[in-house]
């Protein structure tokens, strides 16, 4: 990574102005409650950590003292979580305001880049409360996609132009092409940077302590789902720039942050339509490999007829599982399925309705992740999508508006309640426990 004068400059100023001599001292110094990397596994205490874990983007989001914000709840809904036993949480700590029609606001910045302080101190207060449960979080950077602004924003914001998600005047893959070509935009990326350094150097305004020097941070994430592009032309034209990217931010934060790990985010081979070398390439440079699955999104499954596809369905989503345990494998290094999601029966979105279809698509990954744990392969665990916990839609028809404060796992571009699991979900949560048992007996 090459920085321009202006960012070394500002990269010194911020480290000198807020690391100390005894900071200095305590880094060389890790505490045993930071989750380290031993080949291809993760290890806490000096034991293997299984992840057993969930998704919460909005947790910087409740954790505000703002009128956006709900630090009470945030409290509940991670008590319900430690009560499931989840121990790791994949939190997001980047959200761009500019234009884009779906994406959330407040944002970590503004649309003329300035931060926003208080979504930061959210973060703070979320991570605190996160690090008092003895739960550890992924820390996701920026996003692929619109919802909370992402790289295409910040190419909005280098170049003045951008693409909407769903614009039928640009179809897809015409968004995912648009995007990727932040990656080699040397305005965009100072801005990613920009944000990057700004958390590296941060101190937890709650807690005191530096993000740097976190055990509570598990890992920080490029990005959400980042994608080489979404045709095979976008995806040759950027290889070189995407895999430069991943290597420059990941040399960047390990200067900073040597006791915390390092990841992608990124989906897999449907990622690289289907390319596994390059999923395996891009994660050469990072801690742990990332699969997502999305069995409804991706067309294995048909919303209005789950018994009739879900049988073939279950058998992509182990083909896909067994793929990216070959990847991992290949590198030497852990896989976390970091995201996989299922709509309930008849893809309806009131938590009252059943969700038969779902537990059984759960079943599914917890049991392939169990075989791993069991035979001491690569699979560190998993984290579903998402946690909805309390809230409930404003709205008769199931959408987010802008102004709406019942944040769910589903972001507001989706229907509300389309994938996350309630505090209601009898039946999932209790499938949940007897998989956080089992992780506690191999």
């Amino acid at each position: 990574m090459i920085l321009t004068r202006r960012e070394a400059v500002a990269w010194a100023a911020g480290a000198a102005g807020t690391l100390t001599l005894g900071d200095a001292a305590a880094a060389q110094a890790p505490s045993p409650d930071f989750v380290t990397r031993k080949g291809t596994q993760l290890l806490r205490f000096g034991k293997p950590y299984r992840i057993t874990g969930a998704n919460l983007w909005y947790a910087a989001w409740l954790g505000a003292d703002a009128a956006f914000g709900d630090r009470a709840r945030l409290i509940r809904e991670l008590d319900r979580l430690q009560a499931l036993g989840i121990n790791n949480l994949r939190i997001m700590a980047a959200a761009e305001e500019g234009p884009l029609r779906n994406a959330i606001k407040p944002g970590f910045t503004r649309a003329d880049g300035g931060a926003n302080a208080a979504l930061l101190e959210g973060l703070d207060f979320a991570l605190a409360e996160i690090a008092a449960r003895g739960m550890t979080a992924v820390v996701v950077l920026s996003n692929f996609w619109e919802w909370s602004g992402g790289l295409q924003t910040l190419l909005w914001r280098a170049t003045g132009r951008f693409i909407d998600m769903g614009d039928p005047a640009h179809p897809w893959p015409a968004f995912a092409d648009a995007t990727a070509r932040t990656y080699a935009n040397p305005e965009a990326m100072a801005l990613y940077r920009d944000h990057v350094r700004s958390l590296l150097v941060r101190r937890n305004s709650v807690t005191g302590r530096l993000y740097a020097q976190d055990p509570a941070i598990m890992a920080w994430q490029l990005a959400n789902e980042p994608r080489p592009g979404g045709s095979n032309a976008a995806i040759a034209a950027n290889r070189a720039a995407y895999l430069a990217w991943i290597a420059d931010t990941t040399a960047l934060i390990r200067a900073s942050a040597p006791h915390q790990l390092v990841s992608l985010g990124q989906e897999g081979t449907q990622a690289t339509n289907g390319d596994a070398a390059l999923v395996a390439e891009a994660h050469a440079a990072v801690d742990y490999v990332t699969a997502h699955i999305w069995p409804l999104n991706w067309g294995w499954v048909k919303g209005d007829d789950l018994a009739g596809t879900w049988p073939e369905g279950r058998r992509k989503v182990e083909a896909y599982i067994a793929d990216h345990i070959a990847v991992a494998e290949r590198l030497g290094k852990p896989l976390v399925i970091e995201e996989f999601g299922f709509p309930r029966d008849g893809e309806a979105h009131d938590p009252a309705s059943p969700a038969t279809f779902r537990a059984a698509y759960y079943r599914t990954i917890y049991s392939a992740v169990e075989a791993s744990w069991r035979q001491g392969g690569v699979v560190a665990g998993s984290n579903f999508w998402a946690w909805n916990g309390e809230a409930r839609a404003a709205h008769a028809d199931y959408r987010f508006k802008d102004g709406d404060r019942a944040y769910m796992g589903d972001p507001p571009h989706e229907p509300q309640g389309w994938y996350g699991v309630f505090d209601s979900d009898a039946g999932l949560h209790a499938l949940i426990r007897d998989h956080v048992a089992l992780a506690l007996t191999v």
